[in-house]
């Protein structure tokens, strides 16, 4: 019997290469968590990489072909698979990012990538990395605009972002880019294309003060949670950690304030920024 043809990058190839892992592993009979006993990863883990939430990584695919009896399948089309436009350490959070369902976001410091406008986003960028050519800037700003597009269809995925107080009040661009950036979160919150809250300074200390978390959520596959640092990011699949941050992110809505008060708040400090730019 032939083996498997190597695929297609133009076809989704993250999602054809986890196809093929299962119907690989169920033409050898193993259930995912005997494979991820044999990878030392979780069954949950397997069943990430068979749903395209997870990147096959080199080191696995190696391993797969092992487990599986695959040749070099795997080890041949991985890299295909995980071309991303993103840095490293955040293109596998951005592409399960796209297959979501429902995204919880809390942002201490900055509006989030996903309700970015063009201009922020150039700041942003250009203050990560203050020495790159324009055209390398051009490039990341397409880039995080490109995930922006997630919010083009009316329902899908349900974004709930928790907002710091400190994100308002950070310039970044200037007040007439933070008064765009601010209108336009306000405008997807109007139109309920996400439900948006903010966490005031009068809440003080609280269970994520030391950093932003991500929880996201998929039809055929176990949640994940990304953690983000300056250049470093990573996602935890640990169902103890998922279930932790679940409630921290919880606690954080509870010391929100309401969205219709949160909402009023956001479009005054963008009021405030439009009248003090063009007194």
């Amino acid at each position: 019997m032939s083996g498997p043809k190597d695929l297609d990058p133009s076809s989704s190839p993250r999602a054809l290469l986890g196809a093929e892992l299962r119907h690989a592993r169920e033409r050898k009979g193993m259930s995912q968590e005997q494979l991820g006993q044999r990878l030392f990863v979780s069954g949950s883990f397997i069943g990430q990489l068979e749903a395209g939430t997870r990147r096959i990584q080199s080191e696995y695919a190696r391993m797969l072909d092992e487990v599986l009896d695959t040749g070099d399948f795997f080890q041949r089309n991985c890299g295909a698979a995980n071309k991303s436009r993103y840095p490293e350490h955040f293109a596998e959070a951005a592409e399960a990012e796209a297959l979501a369902t429902a995204i919880r976001h809390y942002a201490p410091m900055l509006i989030p990538g996903l309700v970015q406008t063009p201009a922020y986003a150039r700041a942003v960028n250009r203050a990560y990395d203050p020495t790159a050519p324009e055209e390398t800037i051009d490039e990341w700003v397409e880039g995080r605009m490109a995930r922006t597009r997630l919010l083009n269809h009316p329902t899908k995925p349900l974004l709930w972002l928790v907002l710091d107080e400190a994100a308002l009040c950070r310039e970044i661009g200037g007040r007439t880019v933070m008064a765009e950036a601010l209108r336009h979160v306000a405008g997807l919150a109007r139109r309920s294309r996400i439900i948006m809250q903010v966490l005031p300074f009068s809440a003080g200390a609280h269970k994520a003060t030391e950093g932003s978390l991500k929880l996201m959520d998929f039809e055929d596959a176990p949640p994940l949670i990304y953690f983000e640092g300056p250049g470093t990011g990573r996602l935890e699949d640990d169902p103890a950690t998922v279930t932790q941050q679940r409630f921290t992110f919880e606690l954080l809505t509870a010391s929100a304030l309401p969205p219709e008060e949160s909402l009023a708040l956001i479009e005054a400090k963008a009021q405030d920024y439009a009248h003090e730019e063009h007194p």
